[in-house]
């Protein structure tokens, strides 16, 4: 490999990093979330394109609570870590007591989506939501390979699926923030080291910050 095709993958790597995660933040953040004290996280929401595995319905299903479940686990695991080093101007419920008010009123995963942002705000007893979604073709709590593969960074196989996390205000129901971002071989070797470079990673500083 020549030093000007070497130069063209080192650019293509580049563009292609750049064009995989999306942030946005609400002009209205500051104004709609000057109130706000208490924050709750959702069990992501799951979708699994596995190819080589044969699940029934009841198993696939099973299987993407497993991994919303863990996401949220990870998710709250990474603000725990985080708030020891930087105070956050807010406090995060705990997700036992998220899950168990949940299920106190019959949600789970199978029917979080029939409910509003203000429903689960009330329910819950907190100023904002955080939720997010995955759809994967593999089961990164598990843990996947972060080996490089050059010919399946060339064709995107290598990527594992995409994830979404966002912040939604309770009163308005406006989304306050969010950032998507492709699952590559690079971004880690399961939920929690994938969540955690994902967050640490952002252009723009999780908006709770002091």
């Amino acid at each position: 490999m020549n030093k000007y095709h070497f130069l063209l993958i080192v650019l293509f790597a580049t563009t292609l990093g750049f064009s995989q995660k999306t942030i946005y933040q609400s002009d209205s953040f500051e104004t709609l979330s000057k109130d706000h004290k208490a924050v709750a996280i959702l069990p992501f929401e799951a979708r699994l394109e596995l190819e080589n595995k044969k699940l029934d319905e009841k198993q696939l299903e099973q299987l993407q609570q497993k991994e919303g479940y863990e996401a949220q686990n990870a998710l709250e695991t990474y603000f725990l870590k985080r708030h020891k080093r930087k105070e956050y101007r807010i406090e995060f419920q705990d997700i036992k007591n998220t899950n168990a008010l949940l299920a106190k009123e019959g949600i789970d995963l199978s029917n979080l989506d029939i409910y509003t942002t203000k429903d689960l705000c009330k329910i819950l007893k907190v100023d904002a939501l955080i939720s997010g979604n995955l759809t994967l073709n593999a089961l990164i709590s598990e843990g996947v390979s972060t080996n490089f593969d050059f010919l399946s960074f060339i064709s995107g196989t290598s990527d594992y699926g995409r994830i979404a996390i966002k912040l939604s205000d309770g009163d308005t129901e406006k989304l306050l923030w969010k950032y998507e971002k492709v699952i590559t071989r690079k971004s880690g070797k399961n939920t929690y080291d994938i969540i955690e470079a994902m967050m640490r990673k952002s252009t723009r500083k999780f908006p709770y910050d002091k």
